[in-house]
């Protein structure tokens, strides 16, 4: 009768082993999968943000061609000032505001190529109207771009600078080249460190 109740404990102490070494793996399964899961989650609010942000800087880009051709007739307009011959409003280091009809806030002179990019020095994040050599949406246009903390939408309104630059695509002598604009702009997911920056050259009719 002993030997029979000590076989039966040894197989109860197995059985029990087994149990919670299937415990165990359960968990790290249930562990692993919650964070699976959670990659994923994060992976997909990511593409979201960087979706909106990619939207806001196309959105700038629109607007800086808007500054620069129209049509515009926001009261502090500068579509006049841009003409081809008219390239001594832009400022080495990029203009700063406040805004006016007459202000370069965000017009900047092309360094040489030997020279760091301006958009590389420029801070985007820097809001204030006098300071800031960056150019918030509608400053100079009018139109509205809705942004803020609440809600899924850019946390910034997006900003851009334009540099006047020769026309490489025209031939004949380099000195004679007429000028284009080069646009930089950055758009902002929902929180402002999600950031997307875009660029385009961008050619003015004649007239």
């Amino acid at each position: 009768m002993k030997m029979y109740s000590d076989s039966r404990l040894r197989q109860r102490g197995l059985s029990l082993i087994v149990v919670m070494l299937i415990l165990v793996v359960v968990t790290i399964l249930g562990i692993g999968g919650a964070q699976i899961a959670l990659l994923g989650e994060r992976s997909t609010r990511y593409d979201r943000d960087y979706l909106i942000a990619t939207q806001a800087a196309e959105a700038a880009l629109m607007d800086a061609e808007y500054d620069i051709r129209g049509p515009n007739t926001n009261a502090n307009s500068r579509v006049s000032r841009f003409t081809l011959d008219n390239t001594g409003m832009f400022v080495s280091g990029c203009g700063t505001g406040p805004v006016s009809a007459t202000s370069a806030q965000g017009l900047c002179v092309a360094p040489d190529d030997t020279a760091k990019p301006i958009w590389a020095t420029v801070d985007f994040l820097d809001t204030n109207a006098s300071t800031a050599r960056s150019v918030e949406f509608g400053a100079f246009t009018g139109r509205v771009f809705k942004a803020g903390s609440t809600g899924i939408q850019p946390e910034l309104a997006p900003r851009y600078i334009i540099e006047v630059i020769d026309d490489a695509g025209i031939g004949g002598d380099v000195s004679a080249r007429p000028k284009m604009y080069r646009i930089t702009a950055i758009g902002f997911g929902p929180r402002k460190e999600v950031q997307v920056v875009m660029q385009t050259g961008f050619r003015k009719e004649k007239g």
